[in-house]
């Protein structure tokens, strides 16, 4: 019998050449499972056939919740829009470029049923290029410092979590926002399991050069003051620092005249530059984080929902289309 209903919460953007595949490999590992299932794909705002793609699987498979926000909010927005939308006893989120096999996901529900809160996931054989390989690194290593919580790979979206910490992830309003370390703040008990990585099959990634950068940054400061501290100790290292050149410079020119540096134009100049590009940098994350108060203040909704398409027995439909498997 079966016990515990999971819910797979699936963003998509632009996954037309991947949905189908997608959606089967999903449907097929969550039936080797002992469990009920719910599949929830989000369509954030794509402009291809993926909506068309997901009306039709809501239609022909009754586990399938297809749900249609009315532009692109970005994959933690589609993913808290899928939250909301779930019912399950456990909830698992997973990308939708297949990078992250579905034959994963009764690995995840097998771990959280003993009794995790939050289970993370390490991808193994990473089909990634290096770029990207030593980016995570880097950030998974300053999120560890900056937030204390010990996980090895933020990175990857393949993750189960515990309906109380869905629940308490939907309470926080704030628009800036990262899930897994948002859940690991609620969570008693984590730990982390090892998955496959697969290529992307069709489509390119979503995240150029700019938007890596700017998803790491969003990371650390949307759930931590970490920056602002690194730029009172650095402001302080860089007075500390000022003084001792300013002495030097009285020390040189005692010792060896006003001629020795141009007067001291150019060491003028070269100090004036540095710290001006410092004042700009901290003047940035301030106003960074002012941005992000505003944005939280007006209490704007994270996303909208434009509409949820869900199996309906009375509908009668054509014949498969889309090579999606049979009852």
């Amino acid at each position: 019998m079966k016990e515990k209903l999971v819910s797979v919460v699936i963003p998509v953007y632009n996954e037309e050449g991947n949905l189908v595949e997608l959606i089967n490999r999903t449907v097929k590992a969550c039936h080797s499972t002992t469990e009920s299932f719910e599949v929830i794909l989000i369509d954030d705002g794509s402009s291809d056939e993926s909506a068309a793609i997901l009306t039709e699987a809501a239609a022909r498979y009754e586990e399938i919740i297809a749900v249609f926000l009315n532009r692109n909010y970005g994959q933690h927005a589609a993913v808290f829009a899928g939250f909301k939308q779930s019912r399950g006893d456990f909830v698992i989120t997973i990308d939708g470029d297949l990078q992250n096999p579905p034959e994963e996901i009764p690995k995840l529900i097998t771990e959280i049923a003993k009794g995790y809160d939050v289970v993370g996931t390490v991808r193994k054989n990473r089909h990634d290029s290096l770029f990207r390989r030593t980016a995570s690194k880097l950030v998974n290593h300053a999120v560890r410092r900056a937030t204390g919580v010990m996980m090895s790979d933020y990175g990857c979206m393949l993750r189960a979590y515990k309906k109380p910490v869905v629940d308490a992830m939907l309470k926080c309003t704030e628009h800036s926002t990262f899930i897994p370390i948002l859940a690991n703040s609620f969570a008693r008990k984590s730990t982390e399991i090892e998955v496959n990585h697969d290529e992307r099959r069709s489509g390119d990634s979503k995240y150029s050069l700019y938007k890596l950068i700017a998803l790491q940054f969003d990371l650390l400061t949307s759930m931590s003051t970490f920056p602002l501290k690194v730029l009172s100790i650095l402001g302080a290292g860089m007075a500390v620092a000022g003084i001792l050149f300013a002495f030097m410079l009285l020390v040189a020119r005692i010792i060896l005249g006003a001629t020795w540096a141009a007067n001291g134009v150019f060491t003028l100049f070269a100090i004036l530059f540095f710290f001006i590009g410092l004042q700009f940098m901290g003047f940035g994350i301030l106003g960074e984080y002012i941005g992000r108060i505003y944005q939280d203040v007006r209490r704007r909704p994270r996303y909208f929902v434009q509409e949820v398409k869900r199996f309906d027995p009375a509908e009668i439909l054509e014949d498969d289309k889309l090579m999606f498997f049979g009852k």
